[in-house]
């Protein structure tokens, strides 16, 4: 009977429909992108903190921002995405740190069980037994509840996901909601959350999943880089965790990309938490990103144009006066 209420009778069109919704347009436009191709993936940290609308313009690379919230799983995303990989293409990996250090119970209990369960059954069965073990039982009478409230409001059409979503990212995959006059600066006076050590990232059940993602994908010519998130300056990042997340990248036939800020702007550049910055410092994170990309690929860097450049010049932290190659080495 449980399976039967969840798995066919009930949904959350709304709250779980817009992440799948968000999933299936990502990896459609991801099919559509011929090669090479630059790939943004992570969690919300992409398309909040990175600009496929910079990057490309830049490195003259079509580009898809494919990043998903932290708690939907990789082993998911991995199985949607590296169907349309090809060689030549190229994966950026900026990961949040507790996507590293992710453990097997916690993929168990991910959220997207439920959508597997009810809509990719097809999916759920490629993924590991507990995984699927999970999925069966994701639910409780509070999901129910839920269900019931979303189920006729998205049938009345009272909120739609489609739209929803037009309005929150590009067709890149950025994020455009993400407008610093609307930053909340009181999420950003939240106690930081703590930087895992490095053991905890070596060991981490998500980190066996990234590595395996590595080593698949670069041994069909996928070329696959490593970095850091974005974070508030001064967080504790220690340069021993550093070095665990890109000995993942290096060990496995990756690459692994630092910037000298190591990724880390003044709170103020923040939209509403430390994975995510405002849309001028999103522009003004991935300028620089795209002339070390460009070194890194051995590829020209183009100039950012005006209206890029008037973006990314009204974050906070933009060094007034600089020229923009300086402003990238920053």
């Amino acid at each position: 009977m449980y399976i039967l209420v969840f798995g066919i009778f009930v949904d959350r069109p709304l709250s779980l429909g817009l992440i799948r919704l968000e999933m299936l347009q990502k990896t459609s436009r991801l099919a559509a992108l011929p090669t090479p191709k630059l790939v943004i993936l992570a969690g919300s940290n992409g398309p909040y903190s990175h600009s496929c609308a910079v990057l490309s313009a830049m490195l003259g690379l079509p580009c898809e921002n494919a990043g998903i919230a932290v708690g939907i799983g990789l082993d998911e995303l991995f199985a949607r995405y590296a169907p349309f990989l090809r060689p030549g293409d190229v994966v950026y990996m900026p990961m949040e740190l507790q996507q590293y250090t992710a453990t097997s119970a916690q993929y168990r209990m991910a959220v997207d069980g439920e959508v597997l369960l009810r809509h990719d059954r097809a999916l759920l069965g490629t993924l590991p037994a507990s995984r699927i073990v999970g999925a069966l039982f994701c639910c409780n009478l509070s999901d129910l509840l839920d269900s019931l409230a979303e189920m006729p409001i998205a049938r009345l059409g009272m909120i739609q996901p489609a739209r929803q979503l037009g309005q929150e990212y590009n067709v890149e995959g950025d994020r455009i909601d993400n407008q610093l006059a609307f930053a909340d600066a009181d999420l950003l006076r939240l106690p930081h959350r703590p930087v895992p050590p490095a053991s905890d990232i070596q060991n981490g059940y998500g980190s066996a999943l990234i590595t395996r993602f590595i080593t698949e994908q670069t041994e069909r010519g996928v070329t696959i880089i490593g970095g850091l998130p974005t974070d508030v300056l001064g967080a504790g990042l220690s340069r021993a965790t550093v070095d665990a997340v890109s000995r993942l990248y290096l060990a496995h036939g990756g690459q692994f990309l630092v910037l000298p800020s190591f990724s880390e702007y003044p709170v103020q550049d923040f939209f509403n938490s430390e994975d995510h910055l405002a849309q001028p410092c999103q522009y003004m994170h991935s300028i620089a990103l795209a002339v070390r990309l460009a070194a890194l690929l051995n590829r020209p860097v183009v100039k950012p144009d005006t209206a890029i450049l008037r973006i990314a010049s009204q974050c906070p932290s933009w060094l007034v006066d600089q020229p923009w190659t300086v402003v990238a080495e920053r």
